[in-house]
């Protein structure tokens, strides 16, 4: 089975390097049963075809979804045409892009900055999820969906961002606010990177101290992997 991942984004400054790129992480989350292809959505690349791959997955990024880039429209119009035929899996921006292309609304959440490990209350169950109550994943993110596209299924949430998880049934697709690909490491370099410009220096050390919690990412790797074998025997 080939996934596509449309990579939305790069590490910033020389995390590449020490961590690897978007497609990296997620490649080496997903494990070593899929074969895999990058498309560098911000220097124009998309597939070709919709059936170029058995499953799409849309990568985080630093822009946001209102953004006047001239790359985003062109992503929006690609997962509209191909929702329903192949899978969607969407993280982080790939979240908030397809509920936008769907017909939700993103805006900059005057919640502020959600950065550190992040607890999700699972408020609805889908086929390929387990029966844990609450998945803990890493954060980073400043826009939040705040209006559900039409036949949007709320997953999991909390009080900081309500729509932590989305199902769109009629169209094969799922999306996640969390970023289960990145490491605690990772995630904490990235806090670092960005101490004292964008966070104050205790709302940094409080976000890397929880990342020393257990997480969820396994867990949630398994969930995607299910939902992209589930979604393909739909075939």
């Amino acid at each position: 089975m080939k996934v596509g991942i449309l990579e939305t984004g790069r590490p910033p400054a020389d995390l590449p390097g020490r961590f690897g790129t978007y497609s990296d992480m997620f490649q080496q989350l997903l494990g070593p049963s899929y074969s895999y292809a990058t498309f560098d959505v911000r220097q124009g690349e998309l597939p070709a075809a919709s059936d170029d791959c058995d499953a799409y997955l849309i990568t985080g990024s630093a822009a946001g979804v209102y953004d006047p880039l001239d790359w985003i429209e062109p992503l929006k119009s690609f997962v509209r045409n191909v929702s329903g035929r192949t899978t969607l899996v969407g993280i982080c921006f790939g979240h908030q892009l397809m509920a936008e292309a769907f017909g939700g609304r993103v805006i900059k959440s005057p919640n502020g900055w959600g950065i550190g490990l992040h607890d999700y209350e699972v408020r609805r169950r889908a086929a390929w999820m387990d029966d844990a109550p609450t998945i803990a994943v890493p954060a980073s993110h400043q826009d939040q969906v705040v209006e559900l596209p039409p036949g949007a299924i709320v997953l999991t949430g909390n009080a900081f961002t309500p729509f932590g998880a989305l199902e769109y049934p009629g169209r094969k697709a799922i999306s996640f606010q969390g970023h289960p690909e990145f490491t605690p490491e990772y995630a904490g370099a990235l806090i670092d990177l960005r101490r004292g410009t964008r966070f104050e220096a205790a709302f940094a050390d409080e976000a890397i101290a929880s990342l020393r919690k257990p997480n969820d990412r396994e867990r949630v790797a398994t969930w995607l992997r299910q939902f992209i074998a589930m979604a393909a025997a739909q075939r």
